[in-house]
């Protein structure tokens, strides 16, 4: 998916990583985008295990602007580092790196 930028807006990082979306709903492989005023997610492959099994591609995204972000909390484990974004609604959308580290990905996302 391309990314048509907006007046002003610089593209801060690219990261493929993991997507949860708020009540489940899944989990998805894609491609993140982060720009100094939104962030954007392109989902590839359901990566849960019905979708792995079967292979199943998908089509679609997800675009929070930052002014809409009210906090982020960054969880670290072994083999799973997350940034977990909550919106204004009390939404919370989780991004999982895996075993890699998110640090770059965290300042992109809290970056204005």
């Amino acid at each position: 998916m391309a990314l048509d930028l907006n007046s002003g807006e610089q593209v801060l990082g690219n990261w493929t990583l993991f997507y949860i979306p708020p009540a489940g709903g899944g989990k998805y492989n894609g491609k993140l985008t982060v720009s100094n005023q939104r962030l954007v997610y392109d989902a590839k492959f359901d990566a849960s295990v019905l979708g792995v099994l079967g292979n199943v591609a998908v089509k679609g995204g997800l675009q929070i602007d930052k002014h809409d972000i009210a906090g982020m909390n960054v969880e670290k484990k072994l083999l799973s580092k997350k940034a977990i974004v909550t919106l204004a609604d009390g939404s919370k959308h989780t991004f999982d790196y895996g075993a890699l580290n998110i640090d770059k990905c965290v300042a992109a996302i809290e970056a204005r």
